[in-house]
């Protein structure tokens, strides 16, 4: 399986660097008129790294580290020529760069091509599916850049792509001698040198995206400007007081990774508008991409984020209050808020009001759940909440599952245990105190309703009816064992401990227990998920979830949906951005609360 680095800002990600040469296959950004992600795309290679000496291109054989956990770089060591390559994707800027460097470690001359090259194929939209967007492609020479710039266009500009090596302006002093072809959209950008021993080259080259091709141009010429070394300081300090100390290093390698990809791949800002947005994911290799979810951003990623920058995490929830309000609780949603999947899910409904919660609670900015967008969305979701409510049982029903996928019975104990936190936040962020009478109410209803007893045990069960119907079953999206870390019940309640006991044992077919990775699956993807190792975390098996957790590969050490139970390498669903903040947060809260 190809493994890859990933890199990214607000406005670019770079999903798909391989690991072994160093190639981008391609760039993606959000595009809100688009409604999702749009990829430059390259069927080799986007951009490759290359070095030529004596006339022969060398078969690179990267060793990658990552700077801050977010900066990647590999060196190539051979012919006594020391080759490096640096991604740098500085915080706040339309653009990216990549440092070349070739360091002569020998005792003779040698001549040096250091250099990119690649191919512009095709332009991808992707929105859990990846379709092609035929024609408009146009590539031409530009004065802003004095190279060239590629355009997508759809009668009007869509996106314009563009690199830059050098500034002519009067007092510039930037001027890398570095040389270009362009040949239809397969291009190089190469710096020929003659190396004495112990004599090193560089050539930056920086690139820019723009609604079109000044805007392009000129994002890659502020980066230019600025220069690699002061971009990527900026960069660096923005990571390191970010950055979080864990005394075992592979954990806190873990942490941190999936820290900023939650960060920069669970949120971004689209190009045509510099709107802050949700997804699942910026990377096109999740398998439901680019889309958002109320559950996935709000109840996984959202914590990453206000650990990261409580700042931006009030602006995520601005766009969420605004843009999304409109379907709260429908399946799933284009990034401007308009439906993309059909049908009620009921964590989702109330996975706003938890966010919001929390926001509060960490910041005490009381002043922006009193907003009276925030509050008419509030109200809503009020509205919303009765219509789902069975007039005897006291229960809230939904459709689908945690997983996306159909109930078999309509009232799930998660679910409705997340409708009593829902109830006591909106008592406080509303000032209506008789609004915790409803979460009493509703926590009644579990008890006499959801709970039911095999073998002398109490137990909650994971979904019921009106005719007493039931099923044994959990769900690492939503799980039983979370009901604690909710609020619902002490982690002491035998109910609890006695339904925890029957889903992790051996008898449960989906609990695993006797692989060396030890974590719940479900039908939906029936191997260990990484969620359940973070409800682990979060449920009081601490020491179990961190063994297990250090056994997995993950995706190349960034969290997926679930992995193989006896090798721990991915099974399914690479690259899960709203996943990685979960994660994050279930580390955080293990060993710093």
């Amino acid at each position: 399986m190809e493994r890859y680095q990933v890199t990214g800002n607000e406005f670019v990600s770079l999903p798909t660097i391989r690991e072994r040469d160093g190639a981008v296959e391609g760039i993606t950004f959000l595009y809100m008129a688009a409604k999702g992600l749009l990829e430059i795309h390259g069927d080799e290679a986007i951009i490759a790294p290359y070095l030529i000496i004596k006339d022969r291109e060398i078969a690179l054989k990267p060793q990658w580290e990552r700077g801050h956990y977010w900066i990647p770089r590999f060196t190539c060591e051979t012919e006594d020529i020391r080759f490096t390559c640096t991604y740098l994707t500085p915080i706040g800027e339309r653009a990216f760069a990549i440092r070349l460097q070739a360091i002569n470690s020998g005792t003779k001359t040698a001549p040096v091509s250091l250099g990119l090259k690649g191919c512009w194929d095709r332009t991808l939209h992707e929105i859990n599916e990846t379709t092609e967007i035929p024609g408009g492609r146009e590539c031409h020479e530009s004065g802003w850049n004095h190279l060239f710039i590629w355009t997508q266009k759809a009668g009007l500009p869509l996106f314009s792509f563009a690199p830059i090596v050098a500034d002519n302006q009067p007092f510039s002093s930037i001027d890398q001698d570095a040389q270009w072809t362009i040949d239809g959209f397969s291009y190089t950008i190469h710096k020929d040198v003659t190396l004495a021993p112990a004599d090193e080259a560089f050539l930056d080259v920086f690139f820019g995206v723009g609604y079109e091709q000044v805007a392009a141009a000129t994002s890659a010429k502020e980066l230019l400007r600025q220069g690699f070394d002061a971009s990527r300081q900026r960069t660096v300090s923005w990571l390191s007081t970010r950055e979080r100390r864990l005394d075992d290093p592979k954990l806190m390698e873990l942490l941190n990774t999936n820290l900023f990809f939650a960060f920069f791949y669970a949120s971004g800002r689209t190009i045509d508008t510099e709107e802050l947005c949700l997804m699942t994911s910026r990377s096109p290799r999740y398998y439901v991409s680019a889309a958002y979810w109320d559950r996935d951003s709000l109840l996984w990623a959202f914590p990453a984020l206000l650990a990261v920058d409580p700042p931006y995490a009030r602006e995520a929830l601005e766009y969420v209050f605004t843009r999304q309000a409109r379907n709260f609780g429908v399946h799933s949603r284009y990034i401007d808020g308009t439906v993309l999947e059909p049908g009620f899910e009921l964590d989702e409904l109330c996975a706003p009001v938890i966010a919001l919660q929390k926001y509060v609670m960490k910041t005490r900015d009381d002043d922006f759940a009193k907003q009276p967008f925030v509050q008419n969305a509030l109200r809503k979701i009020l509205q919303e909440l009765e219509s789902k409510k069975h007039p005897a049982l006291g229960l809230y029903e939904t459709f689908l599952q945690p997983t996306d996928d159909l109930r078999k019975f309509p009232y799930l104990t998660y679910d409705n245990a997340l409708v009593c936190y829902t109830f006591s936040a909106l008592a406080q962020l509303m000032g209506r105190p008789e609004l915790e009478n409803c979460a009493q109410t509703v926590h009644r209803a579990i008890y006499n309703h959801c709970v039911r007893e095999v073998d002398d045990k109490r137990f909650f069960a994971w979904s019921v009816d009106e005719k007493g119907n039931y099923d044994i079953y959990d769900e690492p999206p939503g799980s039983l064992q979370l009901l604690p870390h909710y609020g619902f019940c002490r982690s002491d309640d035998e109910i609890w401990q006695n339904t925890v006991a029957m889903i992790r044992d051996k008898s449960y077919p989906l609990s695993f227990a006797d692989a060396p990775i030890a974590e719940i699956g479900c039908k939906h993807a029936p191997h260990p998920w990484i969620l359940s190792i973070c409800n682990s975390l979060l449920s009081g098996h601490v020491n179990s979830a961190l063994e297990h957790l250090c056994r997995t590969t993950l995706d190349n050490g960034i969290a997926c949906e679930s992995v193989n139970e006896y090798t721990g390498e991915c099974e399914t669903g690479e690259a899960f951005a709203t996943c990685a903040g979960f994660l994050a947060y279930a580390l955080l809260t293990t060993f710093y609360e």
